[in-house]
């Protein structure tokens, strides 16, 4: 009986720590019977790209993660950081006092941009690090700073036509989030290149294991000599530029910048980051389990759409999806 009880708990164990692969293996099955096109060749390209938007914004959001934190501001930097880029396009960067306006290329504008999120992401991490503010209240007042801030902007209107003007040399702004190289979707191509860059990081760099140990023990970490404040603000500035990064793809994507861009985007990043084996305490997680959580939030995300579920059901379900993974991320540490 004995034997019976611990065998059964290790089959219970094996079962949670594949348990995000398993949720993709049942959400893909049960969307290919309800719609028949689901898994076609184009569908699946719109689903990737799709994937990349979450799994990108899930990068930076398993990094904070990982030092016991949380990014609630993501969503409204995405926002912004579009806003941003539209009006750089659109009416460029005003020089007051020389008299003229810089019309800025594209790679520019992608610098630009980044950079801005990285910095607002640094400020988040100043206030939790340096300041002392709980990471939720923290990120939760950049959130509504940056949503006002990319209201302001334009009054609430949307930046339209950002294809750019042959004069000013500031054309090609929709290849980013729109483009396809040998097939696959630039934001696919842009999502590998993170993906193995943040694995690299996380998995084999002296940063890395500096972040574990915050998570692990913030204590612990600082009796060994590790910054912890340092290592707060570079995951926080990572989260920032990761979701201006997002930004810039829906912009791009549409050819448009719209201030409500980016809402609900938070919920996707942290969704994606537990669905993926990280614990909200910090100190365990992967970006691959990051990136497998990805795939199911945007599976399930074009799949409920394709079955026609409505929007009010699909905030429901995603809400369920992330309490559910909370409880088995508990379930978990309890069998060890």
């Amino acid at each position: 009986m004995k034997d019976q009880v611990v065998n059964g708990n290790g089959a219970m164990a094996i079962m949670l720590r594949f348990r995000t692969l398993l949720a993709l293996a049942l959400v893909l099955a049960i969307f290919s019977v309800l719609a028949p096109n689901f898994l076609t060749v184009a569908n699946a390209m719109i689903m990737l790209k799709h994937i990349a938007i979450v799994a990108i914004l899930a990068i930076g959001m398993t990094f904070v993660i990982l030092t016991g934190g949380i990014d609630l501001s993501v969503g409204s930097i995405a926002g912004l950081s579009g806003m941003v880029a539209g009006a750089l396009i659109l009416d460029g960067l005003p020089l007051t006092a020389l008299g003229y306006v810089i019309y800025p290329s594209i790679p520019l504008v992608v610098v630009l941009v980044v950079a801005l999120g990285a910095a607002l992401g640094l400020i988040n991490g100043v206030l939790v690090s340096r300041l002392k503010v709980a990471p939720f209240i923290a990120t939760l007042g950049t959130l509504y700073m940056a949503r006002g801030a990319a209201l302001l902007l334009s009054n609430g209107a949307t930046f339209p036509n950002l294809s750019g003007n042959p004069a000013l040399g500031n054309q090609g702004f929709g290849w980013l989030g729109a483009g396809v190289v040998l097939g696959v979707p630039v934001p696919v191509w842009l999502l590998a290149v993170l993906a193995v860059g943040a694995a690299a990081v996380a998995g084999a760099t002296t940063f890395g294991r500096r972040v574990y140990a915050v998570g692990g023990s913030e204590r612990a970490a600082l009796l060994s000599g590790v910054r912890v404040d340092r290592i707060k603000c570079a995951v926080y500035a990572i989260s920032g530029a990761t979701a201006a990064l997002v930004g810039l793809l829906v912009a791009s994507d549409l050819v448009a910048a719209h201030p409500a861009s980016g809402e609900a985007f938070e919920l996707n990043g942290i969704a994606a980051v537990v669905l993926g084996g990280a614990s909200l305490a910090g100190g365990r997680g992967t970006i691959g389990g990051t990136l497998v959580g990805a795939c199911v939030i945007g599976v399930l995300g074009d799949g409920m759409v394709m079955v026609g579920i409505s929007e009010f059901w699909q905030m429901v379900i995603k809400g369920a999806v992330i309490v559910a993974a909370v409880v088995l991320d508990r379930l978990q540490e309890r069998l060890g």
